[in-house]
């Protein structure tokens, strides 16, 4: 595929017309990328309705999970949302911290800023903002939330090893991440590998689900636990989209598997936490 910019050019302007659309047009799309089965947003996406916080013009049908219920939020906490979107997780976990919390979302894709934005002035949220960024760099000190969030972003990020890393310097010592995000048991075709809408779609870009999870633990993490995991089943239109017959039928009744998972990781706490540069003797 393309190199790193291109790829995250690829994501933005992708996301950019998902921000303009209504809910109705991305519930229609594969992961709102446009041109897809309408299976696949139940596929990919959980119900999100029946949690606190829950805002409709917030929700663009565009995740792979539930990371805000099993984020451990609690009143008070700095939670930051990596991928903000158009706000969802950011005013479902401000249900959790309360007005004496705040909730930060970060998202590369202007109009979707504008749009989380338009939405929590709506809401009169004073405690929740959105912060144009890359989450490889994010636009926050270092060590000021108790939780991070994250929500079928990381797949879209051709360097992961980057945002894992610059999670860890976010974080405060003691603090824990609960991320939704698509990973992969065994190697995907090259028709679906090498599709620009299958990246900008949460699958092209996802790795091994066993090089995901030890990537986190490379990168300083304790504790790292699976919380929810299921299957994404393609469907067969899609797949036939990408893939020539013989390639559909080896991909159908081969061992490849798609999968959302929930991964829960700690950073350790301030006596424990192994040395960084200029932090020891």
């Amino acid at each position: 595929m393309n190199n790193e910019q291109e790829l995250k050019e690829l994501v933005r302007q992708k996301y950019s017309e998902i921000a303009l659309q209504d809910r109705t047009t991305n519930q229609a799309s594969c992961c709102g990328s446009g041109s897809c089965s309408t299976e696949v947003y139940n596929i990919m996406s959980d119900d999100y309705t029946q949690l606190a916080g829950y805002n409709a013009n917030a929700d663009l049908g565009l995740g792979c999970g539930l990371p805000t219920q099993f984020a451990k939020i609690k009143r008070g906490d700095v939670v930051i949302d990596l991928g903000s979107g158009a706000g969802n997780d950011c005013f479902i976990a401000r249900a959790e911290t309360g007005e004496s919390g705040k909730v930060i979302g970060i998202d590369f894709t202007e109009a979707m800023i504008n749009k989380s934005r338009e939405n929590a002035e709506k809401l009169g949220f004073n405690n929740v903002e959105f912060r144009f960024g890359d989450i490889e760099n994010m636009p926050v000190s270092a060590n000021i939330a108790d939780v991070i969030v994250s929500n079928c972003v990381l797949n879209l990020v051709p360097n992961k090893s980057a945002v894992i890393k610059d999670i860890y310097r976010v974080l405060k010592p003691g603090g824990h991440f609960s991320i939704s995000d698509v990973v992969l048991i065994g190697t995907l075709p090259d028709g679906l590998r090498k599709s620009a809408e299958m990246y900008a779609g949460c699958v092209a870009g996802a790795i091994q689900k066993e090089v995901y999870l030890e990537l986190i633990r490379q990168n300083g993490f304790e504790n790292v636990s699976i919380q929810k995991e299921k299957i994404i089943t393609l469907p067969a239109d899609i797949l036939k989209e990408h893939l020539s017959e013989e390639e559909f039928l080896k991909f159908q009744s081969g061992s490849t598997g798609i999968f959302s998972v929930t991964v829960y990781a700690e950073k350790p706490s301030a006596s424990k936490a192994c040395c960084e540069p200029g932090c020891c003797n």
